[in-house]
């Protein structure tokens, strides 16, 4: 089957993706907020330019859409039936992508946690797993 966008549809497209301040991002911070943590944001001078930097503790937060990161989520298992072999690639490079930032950052003493979109659904559950990660004592 041929390819049904072009080039040029294809990066319009792409351009309409937000990768910072997207909704699951911004529940995650004022989740952070409203618990009296502070943060910095996108920090592109740490390996994968983690969404939520808390400096104080070395933790750096990755909030991931399914989709995009393949996550095993029914969402996230979902392949779009036009141009299916430039989305397995593209899924395939953010997974190794993100494989290789969580590496680096646990390397230089950092401490990742990744929140997936579908995990912001239940708050009760997200606050929960938040507050464990951000006050478990690392070992």
């Amino acid at each position: 089957m041929a390819d049904v966008y072009d080039a040029d549809t294809r990066k319009r497209v792409m351009q309409a993706v937000h990768s910072k301040n997207t909704k699951p991002e911004r529940i995650v911070r004022s989740l952070l907020h409203r618990f009296g943590f502070r943060f910095r944001l996108h920090r592109k001078d740490l390996p994968g330019a983690p969404d939520i930097v808390l400096p104080s503790r070395r933790i750096a937060i990755f909030v991931h859409g399914c989709f995009w990161h393949g996550h095993d989520c029914p969402r996230g298992g979902r392949i779009p039936k036009t141009n299916t072999e430039y989305w397995i690639n593209k899924r395939e490079k953010n997974s190794l992508r993100d494989r290789r930032a969580i590496t680096e950052l646990k390397d230089c003493g950092w401490r990742p946690i990744v929140v997936w979109e579908c995990e912001i659904k239940n708050i009760e559950e997200l606050t929960a797993l938040l507050l464990k990660a951000l006050t478990e004592n690392p070992s």
